[in-house]
């Protein structure tokens, strides 16, 4: 029997619910040297600000026993070259609706890099970030706030066209509470978790590992924290869910669907192995057969 591997986000269906998460895929077409990357579900592409970035001073990655901590600092291109270069680069390679991942350091910035994105015809989704731990005065100082991630949805919304994600932070006391101020001022989904916010010390020098002292922990580690957060967001929200943080299998994708997930991204694993969303997609069938599921769609947020 053939397994139904299908989900739907917002009215944008893909062919699988596996899709490489920001800043560990890059825009996608560096990969498809590996395998053929249309096997994917989406690709969400590098967190992408108004101005190039080069990100933080290094080191900026730290190994940790169970998963990495970075703190690459959204290096990316800027808005406009994003649009004009690696868009059309990736559109060669990928022919399938992508995720734009936006971010930004004040909410004018969001807005006009989520305006100017939602005019690309590949993107299907944009998924905006309120998340990353390792930006001074960026992201994150957005997502700790009900009141902050409602007020950057609200006005991203206006300007926008295409559906809106927002990327949560787990580094907050109740994630429930700006979900449902994500949903309540107009998002129409949720992605979560984040990078947790990690420290690394280097025990010969006395000094941290990485020049920005602290960074963004991923990695298997912290899936236990991802599926909770799925779980309670799906429940106590109506709008779909894309999980994230520590995915490494396809026994980890199906737990994040039984969670509450409908689509899930794969984050660090991809830096340890370029074949990971490859193998995870490839083992996905046999795991749905060994556990009696015939369509991934019967099994999201089938946990009471």
């Amino acid at each position: 029997m053939e397994r139904d591997m299908k989900v739907t986000l917002s009215g944008v269906t893909l062919d699988n619910p596996v899709i490489p998460a920001s800043g560990c895929f890059g825009y996608g077409y560096g990969m498809s040297e590996f395998y053929d990357i249309n096997i994917l579900g989406s690709i969400s592409f590098k967190g992408t600000t108004r101005e190039a970035r080069y990100g933080n001073p290094l080191p900026r990655v730290a190994e940790c026993s169970a998963g990495m901590i970075n703190a690459v600092g959204l290096q990316n291109p800027g808005i406009d070259a994003v649009i004009s270069e690696e868009l059309p680069k990736m559109r060669e390679k990928f022919h399938k609706p992508i995720i734009a991942n936006i971010s930004g350091f004040s909410i004018d910035e969001y807005v006009e890099c989520c305006r100017k994105i939602d005019s690309q015809e590949q993107v299907a989704i944009i998924e905006l970030n309120v998340s990353c731990p390792n930006v001074h005065g960026g992201g994150m100082s957005f997502g700790t706030s009900p009141n902050s991630v409602a007020e950057v949805v609200r006005a991203v919304k206006k300007v926008i066209t295409k559906p809106l994600y927002v990327k949560l932070t787990p580094n907050v006391t109740d994630i429930v509470a700006i979900a449902k101020a994500a949903e309540e001022a107009g998002a129409d989904g949720i992605c979560l978790i984040n990078t947790m916010l990690g420290m690394r010390i280097d025990t010969r020098t006395r000094r941290p590992i990485i020049a920005n002292k602290m960074g963004g922990f991923s990695g298997a580690a912290v899936f236990p924290v991802a599926v909770r957060m799925v779980y309670q967001v799906s429940k106590a929200c109506s709008i779909p869910v894309i999980g994230c943080g520590g995915v490494e299998t396809a026994a980890d994708v199906i737990e994040m669907m039984m969670a509450g997930a409908t689509a899930v991204e794969v984050g660090a694993a991809n830096l340890r192995n370029p074949y990971a969303c490859k193998e995870i997609i490839e083992a996905l069938p046999k795991e749905m057969e060994r556990l009696g599921i015939e369509r991934l769609t019967d099994i999201i947020g089938i946990v009471e």
